[in-house]
């Protein structure tokens, strides 16, 4: 069963992130509402995925992506940076931390889950269905 970490400082939008996943099924979801939870969960539990916001309470999203990344037990960990941070440079920064995709709010559920879907399976499903992307 794949466990994916989604860490966000909003219950909402936790809420609605889990929603568009549970396509994913069979799956264990686990919540922080700041970085440091974000970090407290990753030692206490086998992660898979993180879904990651960079604008959180107590530990900015870069700075958690910088913590995994330096860490070799979390160096290939996906991580999808889930933010309303549209700008290029809020993008170049994030993937530099080590951001496995980024995308921005308001965010499409479909979209969402394809790409948790590859990420966790290593998958491209629009080239396993035919359909070019």
């Amino acid at each position: 069963m794949q466990r994916i970490l989604i860490a966000d400082d909003s219950a909402t939008i936790r809420k609605m992130v889990r929603a568009s996943l549970q396509v994913l099924q069979p799956a264990e979801f686990l919540e922080a509402g700041t970085g440091l939870e974000a970090i407290e969960q990753l030692a206490v539990a086998a992660i898979h995925l993180v879904v990651l916001d960079l604008n959180m309470p107590d530990m900015h999203g870069i700075e958690v992506l910088r913590f995994l990344r330096q860490h070799q037990q979390y160096r290939d960990l996906p991580v999808i940076v889930l933010t309303t941070r549209g700008d290029d440079a809020s993008r170049e920064t994030a993937v530099a931390a080590g951001a496995t995709t980024y995308i921005t709010k308001p965010f499409v559920p479909q979209a969402l889950a394809a790409t948790a879907r590859t990420l966790l399976t290593g998958t491209n499903p629009a080239a396993a269905s035919g359909t070019p992307r």
